[in-house]
């Protein structure tokens, strides 16, 4: 057992206790972050006159060597170690001596494993928040494109009035958007630096904090040691945001899934994105969208878990923390997998624009605009609602649309209709009479899309670094 702890103790830990505290199956994924900060830390020592040159240089390029072994399969990451910090000390100290000793001076594990976890999840915002980008201009690309097809609103999942798929579309962009400015904030608001913290009280060496959270690309330091080795709110805060992620493409498949049914017909899912069935040759199953649907729960359970851990612990590190790690490490790994995989389904997805079309005739998404037609003509609102409902009646009567009536029937009903009652009900006129900024009718569409490009021109990952 690789340890960095025990001159206090006089028997050895017990080999169950001792596996059922390492974290090195799962924190080894913070191997990276581990090297990086040790590095920036003991640069900061050298300045500070604490390390000598010698001592930086050698350390330096002992965690430079363990990188490049790692990474190239000459070195392996294994469970003799308690944790990668563990790991990393160690294989310092085998390849470099003494001078390795000195790698801890000033910091904790607390701090430490703060920082490493800080910036892996730095960096996965900034790769999820890409993910959400490609997204975005694939949203982009739909709405361009179908900017004159027509398909059904709906409420309550009843047809309710006529939209375009481009406006459609144009809802998820907003929600995708919105996770998009979620993850902007939390990369933001957790950008400061903990190590230096130590195990919670500081340290008596001279560290230069704010030199140290330069160098990682920090803002600065964190400003009460206690906080910065008990604080997960960032994490918290990122499992939320993703959860909420996880909800709009959830959403989103959930809608692709009912669009994709015989019954709708709206659209086709690409045979890549598609599967069969072992027994029924005819089925082509939109199990993507179904999986993506499914592990949605799955980063809520992480969200709930970490709640859940941390609504007890009083101030400052407590074991329960090493909790957050698994959960946090399978939905970043479950959220950007679903975004890549969903982005790539929408780029290839065929739609049914006549059965979107057909759809909203034949679901009376123009009623309204035949009881607008009539207020038009001097109806009373209420009035016009009356005879509209009683013309829809008589059309499913009929079994019938209202766009199919001839004009003695349309008359019939109420003498006020007119010739023109069929281009005011048009899918055409019923959605470019809709010119307010948000609706679907195309001028206002047009300035939207135009917002939206910008919004990509302007990304907040410009600059970004991973």
């Amino acid at each position: 057992m690789a340890q960095l702890w025990g001159g206090r103790f006089t028997k050895e830990t017990d080999q169950l206790v001792y596996r059922f505290n390492a974290s090195i199956s799962f924190d080894k994924k913070l191997f990276e972050e581990d090297i990086e900060g040790s590095i920036a830390h003991v640069v900061m020592l050298e300045k500070q006159g604490i390390l000598s040159e010698d001592e930086k240089n050698a350390i330096v390029k002992g965690l430079t060597g363990i990188r490049e072994d790692v990474n190239s399969g000459k070195l392996e990451i294994t469970d003799v170690y308690e944790d990668i910090h563990s790991f990393v000390e160690a294989k310092l100290i085998e390849r470099i001596g003494d001078a390795g000793k000195k790698l801890h001076t000033g910091r904790s594990r607390n701090d430490q494993v703060a920082l490493d976890m800080k910036m892996h999840i730095r960096k996965e915002i900034v790769n999820i928040a890409e993910e959400l980008e490609e997204l975005l201009h694939a949203l982009i690309a739909v709405m361009e494109e179908n900017m004159d097809t027509y398909m059904p609103g709906f409420t309550h999942l009843q047809k309710a009035q006529p939209i375009t798929l481009a406006h459609h579309m144009g809802a998820y962009f907003e929600m995708f958007h919105r996770d998009s400015l979620r993850m902007r904030d939390i990369y933001a608001r957790m950008n400061y630096c903990p190590l230096g913290s130590g195990a919670l009280a500081g340290t008596t060496y001279p560290l230069d904090r704010v030199y140290t959270a330069s160098l990682l690309g920090f803002e600065g330091p964190t400003l009460n040691s206690m906080d910065s080795v008990a604080d997960r709110d960032y994490i918290i805060e990122f499992l939320s945001a993703s959860s909420t992620v996880m909800m709009h493409l959830s959403r989103f498949c959930e809608e692709i899934i009912l669009w994709n049914s015989n019954e709708y017909r709206f659209v086709e899912i690409d045979d890549a994105y598609s599967t069969g069935s072992s027994i029924m040759p005819q089925k082509k199953n939109p199990d993507i969208a179904e999986l993506i649907r499914g592990k949605t729960g799955r980063v809520y359970g992480a969200l709930m878990a970490i709640l859940t851990t941390m609504k007890g612990i009083p101030l400052a590190y407590n074991k329960d923390m090493q909790e957050d790690k698994e959960l946090t490490f399978d939905a970043v790994d479950t959220v950007k997998g679903c975004l890549a995989l969903f982005t790539g389904m929408l780029k290839t997805m065929k739609f049914n624009k006549e059965a979107m079309a057909s759809s909203a005739m034949n679901g009376f998404t123009n009623a309204t605009d035949a009881a607008d037609y009539l207020v038009g003509k001097g109806v009373p609102f209420r009035d016009a609602h009356g005879i509209v409902g009683r013309l829809v009646l008589y059309c499913i009567e009929k079994d019938t649309c209202i766009d199919a009536l001839s004009i003695e029937e349309w008359k019939a009903i109420s003498p006020v209709f007119e010739e023109d009652i069929y281009d005011a009900v048009s899918l055409k006129t019923c959605v470019e009479k809709r010119l307010t900024i948000g609706a679907p009718g195309q001028a206002a569409m047009k300035k939207v899309l135009h917002t939206y490009k910008g919004y990509m021109d302007n990304s907040w990952l410009k600059g970004k670094k991973i």
